[in-house]
């Protein structure tokens, strides 16, 4: 043998030329791993609730500040995206939607409608609140 046999080597991501189905690609798994993160805010504050009435309102009163509303808007948008994003796998794994107009449309339904369903879910939030 003469050496190594020259090989094709993969290409790198300095090659792709980025499209909007990868970036939504990587904003699913990042959803999905924040939603782990906000599932414990979740049983913090189940655990509060069960602990005592003073527990319960430290962590309303945590959770009702600017960063805590902040941080839950910010939860209910990944939770969201993140169930549209599953709704776009799945209407994948029936074999519609890969042609690139429809895969270019589903990404935008995402990401408009995950966005305007997080904000009537804020605005109905505000509302009931008063």
């Amino acid at each position: 043998m003469s050496g190594a046999a020259q090989r094709p080597l993969s290409p790198h991501l300095q090659i792709y030329r980025p499209m909007l189905t990868m970036m939504m690609s990587i904003v699913h798994r990042i959803t999905g791993v924040a939603l782990y993160f906000g599932t414990l805010l979740l049983v913090i504050w189940l655990v509060a609730a069960a602990s005592s009435p003073e527990s319960f309102a430290f962590v309303n009163g945590l959770y009702g500040s600017w960063l805590g509303i902040l941080v839950m808007v910010g939860y209910s948008w990944a939770l969201i995206h993140h169930a549209i994003g599953g709704v776009r796998h799945f209407v994948w794994d029936f074999g519609y939607g890969f042609g690139p107009e429809s895969r270019e449309l589903l990404a935008k339904v995402t990401i408009g409608g995950s966005i305007g369903l997080t904000v009537l879910l804020w605005i109905g939030i505000w509302l009931v609140k008063g």
